[in-house]
């Protein structure tokens, strides 16, 4: 497990580039602002936050595939504060889109948006309300199990869909959950954030009622 415990450590671990380190800081900045407001993340895990969501999220960046132009659609289901994909969007892997039914907290991203590199739009709705539009990644950070996941994003699931999903100690039993109703390819990756952590991959997602 790699420890990151300030945006110095962070800045070194991940090699990104000066220009994106200041919208990073900016965006971490915001974060400790607003969360005097309302509960963007909880307030145990503040003293920690480089390491618990920022490289947390950083993480999955390796995992999506090269496109040209950083031309990849990628919808995050259950946002909150913008983990993980409003640090990823600074990082230049495509366009995100960020689903979040709070209204505030919707207003907390798009202020990091107007403020930092942010390539990402905000939909202020719930996932089962979303029009479908095309897209390439689905990813979600402490939102649902893996079965309810694909449940609700399954309009925007198609034989090339990806999710990447972070999840924790239960991941074994929500992916076996899961399996009662989908069948897909799995892979898992370890955290390197957290060490009961794990990365969740998940492709050739279809309803077990129509592969038969």
């Amino acid at each position: 497990m790699v420890k990151v415990s300030d945006s110095d450590s962070f800045y070194r671990q991940t090699g990104v580039s000066r220009e994106t380190m200041v919208h990073i800081r900016r965006y971490h900045d915001l974060v400790v602002k607003w969360q005097k407001k309302i509960n963007l993340v909880s307030n145990a895990s503040l003293s920690d936050i480089w390491c618990r969501h920022f490289y947390d999220s950083f993480q999955l960046n390796s995992l999506f595939g090269q496109s040209i132009g950083g031309n990849l659609q990628i919808l995050d289901i259950g946002s909150g504060a913008g983990f993980p994909g409003l640090l990823l969007s600074m990082l230049g892997s495509g366009e995100f889109h960020m689903v979040e039914s709070n209204a505030k907290k919707c207003t907390f991203m798009n202020q990091v948006i107007r403020e930092t590199t942010c390539r990402a739009v905000v939909h202020c709705a719930r996932m089962e309300d979303l029009a479908v539009f095309p897209i390439d990644y689905i990813i979600s950070r402490a939102c649902a199990p893996v079965g309810r996941l694909i449940e609700i994003a399954q309009g925007f699931i198609h034989p090339e869909t990806i999710c990447l999903f972070l999840k924790g100690q239960n991941a074994d039993k929500e992916i076996a959950a899961a399996r009662q109703k989908w069948q897909f390819k799995l892979e898992k990756f370890t955290s390197l954030s957290e060490a009961s952590g794990v990365i969740v991959k998940v492709s050739d997602i279809k309803a077990l009622n129509e592969s038969v």
